[in-house]
């Protein structure tokens, strides 16, 4: 009698994993759909392939001059390989950021492609925060962060307009953050369109 409640026990636990399983598979495949899953991700091809994918698709959507697109493709790529965000997030939000401009400097200190305050991010971010590479790879980094503190790409989105605290000090700020993440996501889809 207890071998065969050992062995019902481990067949509950067996299909209560697989059923927990399932439910994982789903909503991580509901997640790929809705973060924009494309063929940029790490097992599309070699770097060259998805890089000259998403310059052309940067071309097409948002005008960048092919140079531009052909310099900064890569970066793009190897940030979101390296922080596991989908790259097209990334693109999105400098295009919202700086619309693709290297030396965009906003009134509140942030600067470069996305727009980043070095007095805020210095120590997570370090080196020349105007620099493209080092710029993109932050963005990267701290979208990856957000979306960790909230749990969606969207929320991350715009937690990067307000920052966490923003986003939950008044209903304005949430309202404004919503607005920004609704103007980045639109963009994700012009260009997601694009490849």
């Amino acid at each position: 009698m207890q071998l065969l409640d050992t062995f019902f026990n481990d067949k509950t636990l067996i299909f209560y994993n697989k059923k927990r399983l399932s439910r994982l598979f789903i909503l991580t495949s509901l997640g790929l759909i809705f973060t924009g899953c494309t063929t940029l991700g790490p097992h599309s091809g070699s770097l060259e392939k998805r890089s000259n994918k998403l310059s052309n698709g940067l071309q097409k959507a948002y005008a960048v001059p092919t140079s531009t697109a052909n310099r900064l493709s890569p970066m793009i790529i190897q940030s979101a390989d390296r922080y596991e965000v989908p790259p097209l997030l990334i693109a999105a939000t400098i295009r919202q950021e700086s619309n693709y401009n290297t030396y965009a400097r906003s009134s509140g200190g942030a600067v470069g492609l996305a727009q980043i305050i070095p007095s805020y991010w210095r120590q997570s971010c370090p080196g020349n925060l105007a620099n493209e590479y080092t710029n993109i790879q932050c963005s990267a980094y701290i979208l990856a962060h957000y979306n960790e503190m909230a749990g969606s790409w969207f929320k991350a989105s715009a937690y990067y307009n307000v920052g966490p605290t923003g986003y939950k000090s008044s209903f304005w700020t949430r309202h404004k953050a919503k607005k920004y993440a609704r103007s980045v996501k639109s963009f994700e889809k012009a260009l997601k369109k694009e490849l």
